[in-house]
């Protein structure tokens, strides 16, 4: 196909505006897909992805559209991710493209990640074709919208295409809209190969399956390639495009988006932003832009049943095998025997990938606090990178302890803005600055700590607005922070999956609030289960598991009293010495206990 006949393009929205509905009616309208294939969200082929109503792994597609000038055009749709946790994924896949279609729901408006979208899609220079949707619905109010809108981007009324994606309204006049408005590709066939690697899955038959975005070159198979971030090498045995399955063509050239397969056996081999190249005629630079992906959220999961480890290892090296950004090392925990030490984009990917693990492969997992990644100065002047509460060094090693900040966006109704600022302090958020959409919405800039954010912040947002608000972060920064280790000890005993790293101010209250969580949980024994909140020597909380008492009287009828006080006597003794080699199990509610447990 020749290059001004191809148009390249993304959607973006915020979660539940209509995309994956919008993108279901692209393929309808052109025929990419018999109707038979057709189903609600057909690019989302995960469960769970149809159940919350995300996209979890982006996606690409091609079809054919004749316009109405005659012509036909090949027209490469790149489905994003559209949660915060894989932002990333999403600022590569939109390098990918010449434009993007900001979708916005014609009955909520502009919201946290329209804007945090538009702006990922300003950095790579995209030509930006806003879309109302949903405008069949009573509640639609697509004047309103289209206003708000045009104060964001500074567009004219008649720029903004009104549609309904479910009901198939507009779809027409959109795709004009693209064909009109996004400018074709602009690379050099007759150039060395640069091709942008912006996703890859793991097949079992043929190994990774790398989706590029051929920017300069040819790649055929038959061609020895190379990534330029690891400079491995490998020869393609297929190219070609995806229209839910695999289509072999001879060759890809610039301007056009694919796959290839080259006999890659790991995933970690085709990092997402990298760049391939001809291994015989190597280009002179990469493509700008790619960086190691790093986890931000870190947590232990363990086998509940100990002889399941062996097949929980399998099932994550499986998982990792489709998810290049779960990294997983052994540990091992008193208190919960060995496991993993997992790292997850955010707290949504970690909720994903525990429930595959149950889902998929019938594990039954227990998974303990989450924590962000901490950066300490120690006293003799080392950095060390801290992800786990166990690994912190000695109070009098350090000192002192960064953590992650992130800037963020809430967006709102004016009437909220006075529960969202109490809530933003209770979770140390440092306020920057109020901008008025319009007369009733607002949107407000905040710092938080990742680790106030990363819970239940979005619950209790939600809560204090009445469901109106949403809210946005951007990429973490460290700051310096006054921050403690806390300790959980059972009979004196310290139960590592339970301590945290947490604000010194906050310490008390979400020790007190966990020792009397613990007291309900844990079951009575024969012997008095004594819980306490420790940091460093310092005990700051105690609750006690009051003991199963055994008559042991009962059999005494009549006689000296003395005889009961004996017998007394002996089981004080007996339970003494029972405290002393008895051990206590703990449930697992005990340890989702403490993610429920408010922090401020």
């Amino acid at each position: 196909m020749e290059q001004t006949r191809i148009r390249n393009f993304s959607i973006i929205a915020h979660i539940d505006h209509g995309k994956s509905t919008l993108a279901d009616r692209l393929l309808e309208v052109t025929h990419a897909l018999q109707a038979r294939f057709l189903t609600e969200q057909t690019l989302d082929d995960m469960d769970l992805e149809r159940e919350r109503g995300i996209t979890i792994k982006s996606h690409a597609i091609r079809f054919e559209y004749r316009a109405d000038d005659g012509r036909i055009y090949e027209l490469n749709l790149i489905d994003t991710p559209g949660h915060v946790d894989f932002t990333y994924e999403v600022s590569r896949a939109l390098s990918a493209c010449e434009g993007v279609l900001l979708v916005v729901d014609a009955t909520q408006g502009v919201e946290a990640q329209t804007v945090s979208n538009l702006y990922l899609a300003m950095e790579n220079d995209l030509q930006i074709v806003p879309v109302i949707n949903k405008i069949d619905l009573p509640a639609a109010r697509p004047e309103e919208v289209a206003k708000e809108i045009m104060d964001l981007l500074g567009c004219r009324r008649e720029d903004i295409v009104v549609c309904s994606a479910k009901m198939g309204i507009g779809i027409h006049d959109l795709l004009e809209a693209i064909i009109a408005r996004i400018p074709p590709p602009t690379g050099r066939p007759d150039a060395p190969l640069r091709a942008m690697l912006f996703d890859s899955v793991y097949d079992p038959y043929k190994g990774t399956a790398g989706y590029i975005r051929v920017v300069d070159g040819q790649i055929r198979p038959g061609t020895k390639i190379r990534f330029f971030s690891q400079g491995k090498e490998f020869q393609v045995d297929e190219v070609g495009y995806r229209r839910l399955k695999y289509f072999p063509t001879p060759e890809l050239t610039a301007g056009e988006v694919g796959y290839f397969f080259a006999g890659i056996k790991q995933v970690s081999d085709t990092k997402v932003g990298d760049t391939v190249t001809d291994a015989a005629e190597p280009a002179d630079a990469p493509l700008p832009g790619f960086v190691e992906i790093k986890p931000m959220v870190f947590a232990g999961l363990y086998p509940a049943v100990a002889e399941d480890y062996t097949q929980m290892r399998e099932a994550l090296e499986k998982l990792q095998l489709n998810d290049s950004s779960l990294k997983f090392v052994p540990e091992t925990s008193v208190a919960l025997g060995f496991g993993f030490r997992c790292g997850f984009l955010g707290l949504l990917h970690m909720e994903i990938i525990t429930e595959r693990l149950a889902r998929e492969y019938n594990q039954n997992i227990i998974n303990t606090v989450p924590n962000v990644e901490y950066h300490v100065r120690t006293t003799d002047g080392r950095m060390v990178t801290v992800d786990s509460p166990a690994e912190l060094p000695e109070a009098g090693e350090i000192e002192e302890i960064q953590e992650p900040y992130v800037d963020s966006q809430i967006f709102a109704p004016a009437e909220y803005i006075g529960n969202i600022m109490r809530l933003a302090t209770e979770r140390r958020g440092e306020y920057k600055n109020t901008e008025y959409l319009s007369p009733t919405r607002a949107t407000l800039s905040f710092a938080f700590p990742l680790s106030e954010v990363i819970f239940d912040f979005h619950d209790r947002l939600k809560s204090a607005t009445r469901g109106y608000a949403s809210f946005d972060y951007s990429v973490p920064y460290y700051r310096q922070s006054d921050l403690v280790k806390l300790d959980i000890l059972v009979n004196s005993d310290p139960v590592d999956a339970l301590s945290v790293i947490i604000h010194r101010e906050r310490a008390y209250r979400y020790g007190l609030a966990l020792c009397d969580k613990l007291q309900k949980l844990i079951p009575r024994q024969m012997f008095e289960v004594v819980i306490q909140a420790a940091i460093g020597a310092r005990i700051i909380s105690r609750a006690t598991v009051r003991p199963l008492r055994k008559n042991v009287t009962a059999k005494c009828y009549g006689g000296d009293i003395t005889r009961k006080r004996k017998l007394l006597e002996r089981q004080k003794e007996g339970k003494k010495r029972m405290k002393q080699i008895g051990t206590v199990e703990i449930p697992q509610e005990a340890f989702l206990a403490a993610l429920q447990i408010e922090r401020s």
